[in-house]
């Protein structure tokens, strides 16, 4: 049992699992062992700044900015928190998930090798979450001990490399290159705001990038990332934490708590602009984590590409994007968060009409890593329009599906809780009714010819070249 831990640990590290798919890159490539020790620390210690980056704006202003937020508007429901919930799940499920997570990466491995998804996932914290969610939902449709594990795992290699496929025609424009894959699970959000994005961008030739908006001379200081996120951020955590204080938030311990420093107490007004600037501070350490890791793990991986997974690509986490275009993350955070909003007052009129439904609070943290990345893809598209308007559906979208996820939770008791990315709630919608009506060894049946699909396809269908389907 305690290497089993040591083994979840580990899988569940990114910047271990990472550095130690690098080494193995460096390593097949046969590199001096002095390149093989820095390209391995570098990776990893990048990774470990890109996650410092990320805790420090959760725990420090997205948290924070959240509780503010239900306070001070008066809003009651769920929050959904794909940490929360796998907590849950693990309770009873913490063997099953890891050995699922090991044959789902495995599986991953054998996908990327004999089908045309070549994409190795390497997102390894958001992978546990998907094999809880999966060895909780199985366990409900009759499956057990090696079958729930065998069913799980092909079912997570095969999410595995689906996430990265529906993303990668849109991520070759982000970030200009093939060679580089989007590892994260919010995968459908960001397919569907690059497709908004498509549809309303009108004339191809005019598109208006986000990147393109022209400041005047005397605000281009705003063109500095950290700049514009630093005021922005503060202007709103001075509407909100106002709002918050004029409701009475002193009295509440909760609140008060917050402007508290050891023996004295912080000025609300001091404190939030240290919380917006806080956040600013985040998403600079967090682009520094992302720029160290692409100076590294692309050519490191070209070792697997070559040796093990010919034409491999790292799928890799969500802030990998942020750099290409971080007007589109400031713009695509905000604008996902008002549909959140939006989506909440349509919640509530679909309950005062009778239809029952979850109310889905806007979390913050959700908003900003998912909202952000669906406004790049959206941007990607449709340029500035497409960005506001592919984010604002984007908000709606991880405001209704896991509204819809929530009655599946509720049959695994986890009534309280629900994911708050889109392929959590897509794959836990579908699975979870097909465990209802499909049960025992017929969900392993079923995830063999779901996994072996991709693989058959490969094999029997010709591969179509450039020149082939020009009729050359």
């Amino acid at each position: 049992m305690q290497f089993l831990s040591i083994i979840l640990n580990i899988l569940a590290t990114p910047a271990i699992l990472v550095g130690l798919v690098a080494l193995l890159g460096l390593i097949l490539q046969k590199k001096p062992i002095e390149e093989v020790v820095k390209g391995t620390v570098k990776t990893i210690v990048g990774f470990l700044v890109l996650t410092a980056g990320a805790s420090f704006l959760q725990s420090d202003s997205l948290n924070d900015f959240g509780t503010l937020f239900n306070y001070a508007f008066g809003i009651q429901g769920v929050v959904p928190n794909n940490e929360a919930i796998v907590s849950l799940g693990l309770q009873q499920f913490a063997s099953e998930t890891a050995l699922i997570m090991c044959l789902g990466m495995v599986a991953n491995i054998v996908m990327a090798r004999f089908s045309r998804l070549n994409y190795i996932f390497l997102s390894g914290h958001v992978t546990l979450y998907m094999a809880c969610m999966l060895a909780v939902i199985l366990h409900v449709g009759g499956l057990r001990e090696t079958t729930l594990i065998i069913t799980g795992g092909l079912l997570l290699g095969l999410i595995m490399v689906l996430s990265p496929a529906i993303c990668m025609p849109t991520m070759k424009k982000v970030m200009k290159t093939d060679t580089i894959a989007l590892g994260h699970f919010g995968g459908v959000g960001y397919w569907f705001a690059g497709q908004v994005g498509r549809i309303v961008r009108g004339n191809k030739k005019q598109i208006k990038s986000t990147e393109d908006i022209k400041f005047p001379q005397r605000i281009s200081f705003l063109r500095d990332t950290t700049v514009a996120i630093g005021l922005t951020m503060v202007l709103f955590f001075l509407i909100v934490t106002g709002v918050a204080i004029a409701k009475g938030g002193l009295h509440d311990p909760v609140i008060a708590a917050m402007f508290a420093s050891g023996d004295t107490k912080t000025h609300w007004i001091v404190w939030a602009l240290i919380r917006g600037f806080n956040f600013a501070g985040g998403v600079f350490i967090i682009l520094s984590g992302v720029r160290l890791i692409i100076g590294e793990i692309v050519p490191a991986f070209k070792g697997i590409a070559e040796k093990l997974v010919p034409h491999a690509k790292p799928a890799l986490d969500c802030p990998i994007i942020f750099p290409s275009a971080p007007n589109a993350v400031l713009i695509g955070f905000l604008v996902s968060f008002l549909g959140g909003v939006v989506g909440l007052f349509i919640l509530g009129l679909m309950n005062n009409a009778g239809i029952a439904i979850a109310l889905i609070l806007p979390g913050v943290i959700p908003h900003f890593f998912c909202g952000a990345t669906a406004g790049v893809f959206a941007n990607a598209e449709g340029g500035l329009k497409g960005c506001i308007i592919g984010s604002f559906l984007h908000g709606l979208l991880i405001t209704f599906l896991p509204a819809l996820c929530m009655p599946v939770m509720g049959l695994l008791n986890f009534a309280n809780c629900t994911f708050s990315d889109t392929d959590f709630s897509v794959a836990g919608i579908l699975l979870g009714y097909v465990a209802q009506l499909v049960h025992g060894n017929g969900l392993l049946i079923l995830a063999i010819i779901l996994f072996l699909l991709p693989i058959l396809y490969h094999y029997i269908v010709p591969k179509k070249y450039p020149n082939e389907e020009k009729g050359e």
